[in-house]
């Protein structure tokens, strides 16, 4: 009996509006899943839950979602169809392969080692996270798509409470022998955790982030610190003109006496 190929498909899309820069992100990401699928843009109306829908003509029971939201915040959904688990992650410190240009550069279509950090087992959630990013990520064996080569390494590290996503290429020694090296390729980002659900798209919360601050929180609290030093220089030049016009010199007397 021949080798049974494992059907794992992964539905790469995004929402509308999105910018130059994330949706050369989205093609990076393709490029490096030769097991994935595109779709055309979702509109952002339109509810989460009928991309169940897309994964199912589709024939994929992964989907990787990138949302954009207000044209500047980029969200990224992994789930799996049509059940789930799902996770929502917002993608911080994006960097493409056309921003990097690093010297590493693997095949087109080849299987990648994925590389997790040992934080991935010290939590319930993370090693959730871990078998969804095992599941959309790793090449499956004997894809049509696939070539029977492994070159490069996909980088799964959590530092500071978010996830570092790094891929690099395997360099061995001319010689065939000795220590192989690492070099990067690119694309790099920062997935900061939201929320697990126990469905696709939906479902009730598995885990919530409580050290997660959303963008416009932060825009929002930024806004309150300048207007606050508005405030403070207004209520400074009040204050130096009443000073001012308290202190007003009385007329000399002898002013005029040489003239």
């Amino acid at each position: 009996t021949g080798a049974v190929m494992e059907k794992r498909r992964v539905l790469v899309l995004s929402s509308r509006s999105i910018t130059t820069r994330h949706r050369h992100l989205l093609n990076d990401v393709r490029e490096l899943l030769p097991h994935s699928k595109k779709e055309s843009k979702v509109d952002a109306k339109d509810p989460l839950a009928t991309i169940n829908e897309l994964c199912e003509l589709r024939n994929c029971n992964l989907c990787l979602f990138f949302e954009v939201r207000r044209k500047k915040d980029l969200f990224l959904w992994i789930s799996k169809s049509p059940n789930g688990p799902s996770a929502k992650f917002q993608i911080v410190n994006v960097h493409t392969m056309m921003e990097l240009r690093m010297t590493g550069n693997c095949l087109k279509g080849s299987r990648p080692i994925l590389s997790f950090d040992d934080k991935f087992d010290s939590a319930p959630q993370l090693k959730v996270i871990k078998e969804l990013f095992t599941q959309a990520f790793a090449t499956p064996k004997g894809h049509p798509q696939s070539k029977p080569f492994i070159d490069h390494v996909f980088s799964f590290s959590v530092v500071d409470e978010k996830i570092w996503f790094r891929n690099f290429q395997v360099v061995w020694p001319s010689d065939k022998k000795g220590t192989p090296e690492l070099v990067e390729i690119g694309p790099r980002f920062v997935l900061d955790l939201i929320r697990v659900f126990n469905g696709s798209f939906r479902g009730s919360t598995l885990f919530l982030n409580p050290t997660y601050i959303a963008p416009s929180q932060i825009r929002r609290a930024h806004k309150a610190r300048l207007s606050v030093k508005y405030e403070q220089r207004v209520a400074a030049k009040k204050e130096t003109k009443k000073r001012k016009a308290e202190n007003v010199l009385p007329e000399d007397e002898l002013a005029d006496v040489f003239e």
